[in-house]
């Protein structure tokens, strides 16, 4: 196993149930698992990393005595996760069939990706996306601008 290379971002988040977590992700996403380590005295997943095509997630179950706490307990979560993938329509579908909710259905959108809205069973926000068109940070901000004014 190799670790990750120097400025390496990879999220970490806390579910209620990090083995459905782990489950769901795989169906929905494809993510791979990379390992998991599991708490002996009750079964909860101290850690675990699974694959996004080259990201890393990292994942646990609650524990509140280290501050990790999941949506549900928080109340939702202000973070929202962004999910590049070749073919947005299959996969924002798979991911609503494995039981998440859609909260934007997927659309063109002016900064030329293809993109919907989740939110999976643990709380987490997922924008799904593919890249429908290269477009020049000026021509998002004429669109954003146009679409602002009505």
């Amino acid at each position: 196993m190799s670790g990750p290379k120097a400025l390496s971002l990879m999220p970490y988040i806390a579910v209620r149930d990090g083995a459905a977590a782990i489950d769901f992700y795989t169906r929905a996403f494809g993510a791979v698992e990379k390992y998991r380590l599991e708490d002996p005295a009750d079964g909860r997943i101290g850690h675990a990393e699974i694959s996004l095509g080259s990201s890393t997630l990292m994942l646990s179950d609650e524990y509140p005595d280290f501050g990790a706490l999941a949506p549900e307990s928080l109340g939702g979560s202000p973070v929202k996760l962004h999910l590049y993938v070749e073919d947005v329509d299959t996969v924002f579908a798979g991911a609503i069939a494995a039981g998440g909710v859609e909260l934007r259905p997927v659309k063109d959108q002016f900064f030329g990706d293809r993109s919907g809205m989740l939110q999976d069973p643990f709380g987490h926000t997922w924008f799904l996306a593919s890249l429908k068109e290269e477009v020049s940070p000026e021509e998002m901000q004429k669109r954003w601008a146009e679409g602002m004014a009505g």
